[in-house]
């Protein structure tokens, strides 16, 4: 231990006194085979102090600069979603989870080497324009995103409201690539959306809840209690939950928002990691209001990502719901955010979810027990739809009949599950007198 800070603080003073200007002359080269603090970090300050020295434009050399630049690169060579953010990427993650922020409401991720939608946002510039999830994007305002860091791309999508942003997206499903021009704006994500009882021209005799949860932010688990609530003083007898075009969020709302379906203490996903800090099981909450057992179906698509997929993952495994839909999109990662002396912050893979059943979700994603796909019509449709305000209720039925057959499905298997449970309640004798 003792030697292990002697290297580090050698290291360490080593590579101060290179930054201040002291030049280190005969250093020892290091090996890749050398993997040490010592020899490694004295490579890296004498790249600094050459750059500092000799490039032509000493407008670029500020050490600021050099070494943000260095973290940006050293956390994007990791994974995909490690990352370096300086003070202002920070603020805006900070937003995210607060459910605001500007841009043009479109999440991304790096899928097989391509920027790939996740999914856009209802109600924003992204969704209005007609872009979906797993559409890959080639070049923003003309210029290649091939190696292109994923937060540059989303520093670039970002920005103030009003300014415009040009998109060259492809269409894996048709090789279709098309030019979006799309205008930024103050993107402010409501997480639990279209709570309602279900018309009786689809749910029949029963009273069949519907909620859609758009993401997993900071007040999603007490919106959706609410809206839960609402439901059962209407009567509601079961519930279709929406997680399609779901990115995910933060772990934490996506624990409690299983708690609002499962007993207290139940454990809903773990995370493995390399160290033992990262080996955790996440449960429900010992103080969590329980609810009756009701039939729950979940549906669930290829932008269903991250938290969604804990909540998907948790239902089916601990056969709490019935997954309709498509495989989900797998993100399964868990990244640790910590916030680093200057304001910047490090976003730090550090471990894998698990589903109850220890099933990996990282780059496999969900399946759903019941698969039904959509065609680009109807996807379309679906996401015309939600970026349409006030839609009216008959043309909204409308649209479930004759475009959503995931939803049709998932109202299906509910109507079964109830009338099996009608069908094998005993049946008590009158009492005679």
């Amino acid at each position: 231990m003792k030697r292990r800070l002697l290297i580090s603080t050698l290291g360490c003073l080593l590579f101060v006194n290179v930054l201040l200007g002291f030049r280190v002359y005969n250093a020892q080269a290091a090996s890749p085979e050398d993997d040490t603090g010592y020899a490694q970090i004295s490579v890296f300050a004498r790249a600094v102090q050459l750059i500092r020295q000799d490039y032509v434009d000493s407008k670029k050399t500020s050490y600021h600069d050099l070494i943000y630049a260095a973290m940006k690169g050293m956390l994007a060579s990791l994974d995909p979603h490690s990352q370096f953010m300086d003070p202002a990427d920070f603020k805006d993650m900070q937003d995210d989870t607060r459910s605001r922020f500007n841009g043009l409401g479109i999440e991304v991720s790096v899928k097989g080497g391509l920027l790939t939608v996740i999914t856009p946002m209802e109600d924003t510039p992204a969704a209005k324009a007609g872009i979906l999830s797993g559409d890959q994007i080639l070049r923003i305002n003309g210029t290649s995103t091939e190696k292109m860091e994923l937060q540059d791309a989303i520093n670039v999508l970002r920005g103030t409201p009003g300014q415009k942003v040009t998109l060259t997206v492809l269409r894996p499903a048709t090789k279709e690539i098309k030019d979006h021009v799309l205008e930024r704006a103050e993107i402010k994500v409501q997480s639990v959306k279209s709570t309602r009882i279900l018309e009786p021209e689809l749910g029949g005799s029963f009273k069949i809840g519907y909620v859609r949860l758009v993401q997993f932010n900071e007040p999603t688990a007490d919106e959706l209690e609410k809206a839960l609530d609402e439901l059962q003083k209407q009567g509601m007898q079961a519930l279709v939950l929406d997680l399609r075009n779901n990115p995910g969020g933060l772990l934490n709302s996506a624990v409690d928002v299983c708690a609002q379906f499962l007993p207290p203490n139940t454990t809903v996903v773990s995370t493995q990691g390399r160290v033992a800090s990262q080996q955790s099981d996440y449960a429900t909450s010992a103080n969590a209001k329980q609810r009756p057992r009701f039939p729950l179906a979940v549906l669930i698509n290829e932008g269903s990502a991250s938290g969604a997929e804990i909540v998907a993952g948790a239902m089916k495994d601990l056969n709490r719901g019935i997954l309709v839909g498509e495989t989900t999109f797998g993100k399964g990662s868990v990244q640790n955010v910590v916030q680093l002396p200057d304001g910047s912050a490090l976003r730090l893979t550090t471990a894998q979810y698990y589903t109850p059943s220890k099933q990996i979700i990282h780059a496999r994603g969900v399946t759903p027990n019941i698969t039904v796909p959509l065609n680009g019509e109807q996807e379309r449709a679906l996401f015309a739809s939600r970026s349409t305000e006030n839609l009216k209720p008959e043309d909204e039925l409308n649209l479930i009949k004759t475009k959503d057959p995931q939803m049709l499905r998932a109202v299906d298997a509910l109507k079964g599950v109830m009338i099996y449970a009608q069908q094998a309640a005993p049946q008590v004798d009158p009492v005679r007198k």
